[in-house]
């Protein structure tokens, strides 16, 4: 793998951790309940037929 491509994969991974996470944030401060949430994760490259789907759990303040 190329420096170039490394660090633009890194570089847009970077961009959707940070945005997602502040995203959330908002979300979940803005519902007002402390649950916990289900959440679903997809990265899609429609040129490459390429979908990528992670799945967890994010837990409300206790």
């Amino acid at each position: 793998m190329s420096d170039d491509m490394n660090m633009s994969m890194r570089k847009f991974l970077k961009q959707v951790g940070v945005t997602s996470q502040q995203a959330i944030e908002k979300a979940m401060r803005e519902s007002g309940t402390d649950k916990d949430y289900e959440v679903k994760a997809v990265i899609t490259i429609e040129e490459l037929g390429m979908t990528h789907t992670v799945t967890g759990t994010i837990r409300g303040e206790d």
